[in-house]
């Protein structure tokens, strides 16, 4: 078996000290950002991953799991509007990320595995994810959080765990989950129990995998009933005047669709929010969905019908996969719409 590379070597290659190679993965805002840039090309190309912790842990373990995630409370510059607002919107947690990460939580304590957990403002953040990858047993990284080829570079020394639709590192697993037939599901609903005929989609197609699905399953149903699939309205998690933009062309004609469908919980608040401050009540004059199934659907007003994501579960499966009492990909998992009184349903389930 080859040697690891270790820090010394990615040192030499870079031409700085042992020092600077620990701060760029430990505290890369200490570093410069040439200096930074020379030593993580330096790591990439010797496939080097940090092992802070388990130095000296006898045969290498640390009795430790890692959670890697995003925030969508450190985005661009709103993070200190965003962290205000948090305290007081139900809409911004917790969030589907923060319910996961309790399913992960839940499993370590019942198994006795410490948790830790990193984020990263932006995909490319790559010393924050290799550092936490470098203290822990495994690590569990949600879709999109973190860089392929960083994963892909960690997965060769530590199991790795995406949570997404798809894997999309070498040498990574996933926990997959049911989102098509969850949202078809629910249009079915709409179109059999409401009869509503004409929808707009309001979220994104293809961003990811389960967006994809998740549009995938809503053209579906409209499809087996006959009706055109329209190109959906831009929207996006956490970016609230994205989804109030989109909106502002429909409002302004005046023929409001059926229904809008909304790719997921966050922004599907929104739309509520937009329409009660244009005066269109929900569900009488159009109806509103969402997806996930966060705590904020079940206090809003009127209270949100959605698709209920497993993420307790996901979680906790999670944790089985990376201590491989599970084989190959586990799911998909199934999800469940909630009706509730948004799509014009009596229920406050």
């Amino acid at each position: 078996m080859a040697r690891r590379p270790t820090v010394y070597d990615v040192a030499e290659r870079a031409g700085v000290s042992i020092a600077t190679v620990s701060f760029a993965f430990a505290q890369p805002e200490r570093v410069r950002k040439k200096t930074l840039d020379t030593v993580l090309a330096a790591a990439a190309a010797l496939g080097y991953v940090p092992n802070v912790s388990a130095r000296g842990l006898a045969k290498g373990r640390t009795g430790a799991i890692g959670l890697y995630s995003f925030s969508y409370l450190l985005d661009d510059g709103e993070r200190d509007e965003l962290r205000a607002r948090a305290a007081d919107d139900a809409r911004l947690f917790p969030l589907y990320s923060d319910l996961v990460q309790r399913g992960v939580e839940l499993e370590c304590r019942r198994r006795g595995l410490a948790l830790m957990l990193g984020s990263g403002t932006v995909p490319d953040d790559l010393p924050a994810v290799v550092d936490v990858a470098g203290r822990v047993d495994g690590l569990i990284a949600f879709a999109g959080a973190a860089p392929a080829e960083a994963l892909a570079r960690i997965a060769r020394r530590i199991p790795v765990v995406e949570l997404g639709g798809e894997t999309t590192a070498a040498g990574t697993r996933t926990v997959l989950v049911d989102h098509r037939s969850g949202m078809r599901r629910l249009v079915e609903h709409l179109l059999r129990e409401h009869g509503h005929r004409r929808f707009t989609y309001v979220g994104e197609e293809s961003v990811t995998a389960e967006f994809a699905e998740r549009f995938g399953g809503y053209s579906d149903a409209l499809t087996a009933a006959g009706l055109a699939v329209d190109p959906p309205l831009p929207s996006a998690p956490a970016k609230e005047a994205t989804t109030r933009a989109a909106l502002a062309p429909v409002l302004a004609r005046g023929h409001l669709p059926d229904v809008l469908v909304c790719a997921t919980d966050q922004e599907a608040l929104v739309v509520l929010n937009v329409l009660r401050d244009a005066g269109i009540d929900v569900p009488g004059q159009v109806a509103v969905t969402g997806f996930d199934g966060i705590i904020a659907t079940r206090l809003s007003s009127p209270p949100l019908t959605t698709v209920q994501q497993p993420m307790e579960a996901i979680g906790r499966t999670a944790v089985r996969l990376l201590l491989e009492e599970e084989t190959g990909e586990v799911g998909p998992l199934p999800t469940e719409p909630v009706i509730r009184a948004s799509c014009g349903c009596l229920s406050s389930n």
